[in-house]
C-alpha cells in the first residue's frame, strides 16, 4: 500500500466503511473483489480508474455486476474531460483528493457534490506564491503553500507543495465555508519548456479530450533536432477510428495538431498509434519522456 492509503484507510474506518486494503497490480484480482465484496467506493489515481474501466472490457466481469457508485481519485494532475471518461467508463461520479505525505496524506482537501473546486480542511492555513515567494491575492494561480495549524509531531510551516492551483473564501452551495482550492493543474516541476513556451501534460489532456476522437492515454516525447528543442505527442486512436481509412487518420491528426497550437502556441509533431498500445501504470502515470538526457 501506497503511504498516502494508511491515512485514508485508518480515516474510512473511523467512518464506519468496511474497507478492503488492495494496494496497486493484479488488476483483474482487484475486479474480481470489487465485483464479490459489492465495493461501493474506488480510491485510486484517476489514470488507474481508467485501466481498470479498459481492463473491466476483457475480465469477463460486467460494469452491472459492479456495485461500484463513487470514486475518489488523486495523486497525480487531471482534467475535466477526464473525470467525464471515468464516470461514462464505470458508471460513477468521480472526486477529487488532495493530499500529501510532508503533510497528513490524502484529505487535505477533497471535492463536495457541487463539485466547485476542494474544501480545504480547517486544520491547514493555505497560500499561494508566485515563483519568487510572494504572495499572491484570490483568484491567482500559483504554487499551493501549506501550514498545519494543530499538528504536533510534524507540523508543517508554510510547506512549499509545487503544486500549481487558486484559492477562494467564501460559502459553497454545499454550506461549506472556508478556503476552497481549484483543482490542481499541473506541479511546478511538470514543466516542459519547448522552444520558450511553458507547456504542462495536463494541457495536451486537455486538447486532445477536447475533440473527442482519441483515447485519454498519451505520452509527451521530447527531442532535440539540431539546436531545437522538439515535442511529439503519441495519443491513442479509439477503437472506431483505427479501422478508418488513412485520409480520416490524417485529419484526425492535423485537428489535434492544429487544437495544440490553438492552446499552447506551438507546433509539435503527432503521431497516432493503436489502441492499448501506450503502457498503462497502475500507479501514478508516465506522460514525459525526454529524449535530450
Amino acid at each position: 500500500m501506497f503511504t498516502g492509503g494508511m491515512g485514508l484507510h485508518y480515516g474510512c474506518e473511523e467512518l464506519g466503511a468496511v474497507v478492503v486494503p488492495i494496494s496497486g497490480g493484479n488488476t483483474a484480482r482487484q475486479l474480481m473483489l470489487m465485483r464479490d465484496f459489492g465495493t461501493t467506493v474506488l480510491a485510486c489515481t484517476p489514470s488507474y480508474a481508467l485501466y481498470l474501466a479498459e481492463s473491466l472490457e476483457g475480465s469477463g466481469i460486467t460494469r452491472d455486476e459492479l456495485k461500484l457508485k463513487i470514486g475518489i481519485f488523486g495523486a497525480e494532475p487531471w482534467t475535466e474531460g477526464m473525470r467525464e471518461q471515468i464516470e461514462a467508463r464505470l458508471g460513477i461520479k468521480a472526486f477529487d483528493i488532495y493530499g500529501l505525505s510532508e503533510t497528513m496524506g490524502p484529505g487535505v482537501a477533497l471535492e463536495c457534490p457541487a463539485h466547485q473546486g476542494l474544501h480545504i480542511d480547517e486544520h491547514f492555513y493555505p497560500e499561494i506564491l508566485d515563483p519568487e515567494g510572494n504572495p499572491l491575492p484570490e483568484g491567482v494561480l500559483g504554487e499551493l503553500v501549506l501550514s498545519s495549524l494543530e499538528k504536533e509531531a510534524f507540523p508543517a510551516l508554510r510547506y512549499r507543495t509545487k503544486d500549481l492551483t487558486t484559492l477562494h473564501y467564501g460559502t459553497c452551495s454545499c454550506g461549506h465555508v472556508g478556503w476552497t482550492m481549484e483543482r490542481v493543474t499541473a506541479r511546478v516541476d511538470d514543466m516542459i519548456i519547448i522552444r520558450g513556451v511553458n507547456v504542462f501534460p495536463s494541457q495536451v489532456e486537455e486538447a486532445i479530450l477536447s475533440l473527442g476522437e482519441f483515447e485519454p492515454h498519451y505520452l509527451l516525447v521530447i527531442y532535440r533536432s539540431g539546436n531545437l528543442d522538439q515535442l511529439e505527442v503519441q495519443v491513442e486512436v479509439n477503437e472506431t477510428s483505427f479501422f478508418d481509412e488513412v485520409r480520416e487518420l490524417e485529419e484526425q491528426q492535423e485537428r489535434l495538431k492544429q487544437r495544440i497550437k490553438e492552446m499552447l502556441g506551438i507546433t509539435v509533431r503527432i503521431r497516432l498509434v493503436e489502441p492499448k498500445s501506450i503502457p498503462r501504470s497502475e500507479g501514478k502515470a508516465i506522460r514525459v519522456i525526454d529524449q535530450r538526457k
